[in-house]
């Protein structure tokens, strides 16, 4: 404490503050200093002054409230109209309808335990949490991934016991019989289709003149419906649905035409005002372009493809001309997904026809009209994407692969065709375009492949699964709403 230039000459002046009497003297320098000093140390400990003897305590600064942090992630594989909800800590929910980022409503403080998982798998999905659980730091929780992937079911027309078989895909593309493994048919099965929705199926049976029509369950179980069947031409032997799933055709192959339906808002087909169309002769094979604008038919015995458009009404009109030539025997006929180019399976001289779509819907051969197939092929499809064709050749038992080039023309592959069962009927393609599928009519087998980086087909570790005399094979997606 300093004591320098201290004025205390007011001590000096009067005794008044002290209790008893001083008598007046005059004081030193020193004594004024110390005096001085000593009122200025009383005065900075609060001893003079009755605001710091009253007790009051002081001010205390107020705690630190913790940070929270919010806890979230990202969704993939969601498909228009599907949504997941999602809980954290079994009571903090959310829904996501859209592939993207998420966060639940609620955040926890660092130190916290967070656990999400899922409330419910969703219609038509299977959904996976990664990174779902974990102890929050000092940010914001970011990494929880929910992937989802669409469920597939595969279908099989049984020409040798009068049924379909129905199977789940799992995720190595093998097939799983569902409970039950099979549902009945008409008789004498030879083709099945699905509707674009996944919802319903339907069966031509060549052997009592009918279509049978069935609703799709959550498990993949198909369950007749109320009128099991309608009638169609005389030995119906292909049916499609059109890309809106508003119309289903049927190709009649004793009477040469083609029924034409109205699907309801049930999945159950009425026949249109008129019923049927005339095709050419003995019709095998009836396919709609991706846009569902024109329809094309095999004609097995005339060697030519019939080609119609489609009227607002779902009702096919003959085009001008009516019919293009195909090679000898076309007993199948595809489009490709972008609705460019069509391929043709000629069994009598085992090769396949190309040809471009034009603006109007009518086909032309390409500059090389035919590619070399395996003996007798009668099954021709081709991927999702585009990119590759499989040909289903059924007395050698095999099938040829070929690349699409940019022009639409087919290219064989090195090999150029890969094992099948005995007597291969049909082939498909997933709808993901990872796998391939062969029913063989000869040794009551479905020969199973995954499909390469280059399209070539290789047998999976379970190459084949039975059946009963199957003769075609498609898969679908799982409805999702």
């Amino acid at each position: 404490m300093q004591l320098e230039n201290v004025d205390a000459s007011f001590l000096s002046e009067s005794t008044s503050y002290f209790p008893y009497k001083m008598k007046k003297r005059t004081t030193t320098p020193l004594c004024q200093t110390v005096i001085a000093s000593l009122c200025l140390f009383l005065a900075a400990c609060g001893g003079d002054d009755p605001a710091q003897t009253t007790g009051s305590s002081p001010t205390s600064s107020s705690p630190s409230v913790p940070h929270s942090y919010t806890i979230g992630g990202t969704v993939t594989g969601l498909v228009s109209g599907s949504q997941v909800t999602l809980v954290d800590n079994g009571s903090d929910s959310i829904t996501v309808s859209a592939n993207g980022t998420f966060s639940f409503a609620g955040a926890l403080v660092s130190g916290s335990q967070y656990a999400a998982t899922m409330d419910a798998q969703p219609m038509g999905l299977t959904c996976t949490v990664t990174n779902g659980s974990g102890t929050v730091g000092t940010v914001n929780v970011t990494n929880i991934a929910v992937t989802c992937s669409r469920i597939e079911y595969a279908y099989v027309a049984n020409a040798g016991n009068n049924t379909v078989s129905q199977y789940t895909i799992g995720a190595s593309g093998a097939f799983a019989p569902v409970t039950p493994p099979a549902v009945a048919a008409g008789r004498n099965p030879i083709s099945v289709t699905i509707d674009p929705t996944g919802r319903y199926a339907y069966a031509a049976n060549e052997g009592d003149d009918t279509v049978s029509e069935y609703t799709i369950g959550a498990s993949g179980a198909l369950t007749p419906m109320a009128t099991a069947t309608v009638t169609a031409g005389t030995q119906p032997i292909s049916v499609t649905v059109d890309p809106t799933g508003s119309y289903a055709y049927v190709a009649n192959s004793s009477d040469n035409t083609v029924s034409e339906y109205t699907i309801d808002a049930s999945g159950a087909l009425t026949p249109m005002a008129t019923a049927t169309v005339p095709t050419g002769s003995t019709p095998y094979s009836i396919t709609v372009d991706p846009d569902g604008r024109y329809a094309y038919v095999a004609n097995y015995s005339d060697g030519t493809l019939s080609q119609y458009t489609i009227g607002a009404s779902g009702a096919l009109t003959p085009m001008v001309p009516a019919t293009v030539a195909a090679g000898n025997l076309p007993f199948s006929v595809t489009v490709d997904p972008t609705g460019s180019y069509a391929y043709v399976a000629n069994a009598g001289n085992n090769t396949v026809s190309q040809y471009t779509i034009g603006a109007s819907g009518a086909l032309t051969p390409m500059a090389t009209a035919t590619v070399a197939a395996g003996t007798h092929p009668i099954s021709v499809t081709v991927d999702p994407l585009g990119r590759y064709a499989y040909v289903a050749n059924f007395i050698d038992g095999t099938v040829s692969q070929y690349t699409i080039g940019a022009s639409g023309a087919l290219t064989p592959m090195v090999p150029a065709t890969v094992a099948a069962g005995s007597l291969p009927y049909s082939v498909t393609i997933d709808p993901t375009g990872r796998y391939a599928y062969a029913a063989n009519e000869g040794d009551y087998t479905v020969s199973e492949y995954t499909i390469g980086a280059s399209g070539a087909l290789t047998p999976m570790v379970t190459p084949t699964v039975p059946t009963n005399e199957p003769v075609f094979v498609t898969t679908t997606y799982a409805a999702t709403q």
